[in-house]
């Protein structure tokens, strides 16, 4: 019994979403903009699993300097297309949502867009009185 490769499906790495994103190499963003246009019309369909989020998150943070904000819209408008897909989307979704706004690492981030479903056991104070803040406003 073997896997089976799912073959209308590709799995993307951080590196395709930056390029496509910061558009600063001339031989990949336009590949990468081809991945991205095959998606939007349906042709295929991308799985982003929601570690490679937090490291484009990183990289755009860390190494480009961009602001929480601007990532976190651009990742949700890369949540919205219809053909992408990755694991618990309205928890990445929220997760993004807290990144904007508080000074958390996008990992304490997922945690606290987590509590609205599971129970979040964490030392971390910035952690928890997120996870306060969050089910107060629910």
């Amino acid at each position: 019994m073997g896997l089976q490769k799912e073959r209308q499906t590709i799995i993307l790495d951080a590196n395709v979403i930056l390029r496509y994103l910061l558009q600063d190499n001339a031989k990949l963003y336009p590949q990468a903009e081809e991945i991205f246009n095959k998606s939007l019309l349906g042709d295929i369909k991308l799985f982003i699993p929601i570690f490679v989020f937090a490291e484009v998150v990183y990289v755009l943070q860390k190494v480009y300097k961009v602001d929480r904000p601007t990532i976190s819209e651009v990742l949700s408008e890369i949540l919205e297309i219809k053909s992408v897909k990755t694991e618990d989307k309205d928890i990445l979704r929220k997760a993004l949502e807290i990144y904007a706004s508080k000074n958390l690492d996008f990992a304490d981030c997922l945690l606290c867009a987590y509590s609205l479903r599971f129970e979040v056991v964490s030392f971390d104070e910035g952690v928890n009185k997120c996870i306060k803040s969050l089910k107060q406003t629910q």
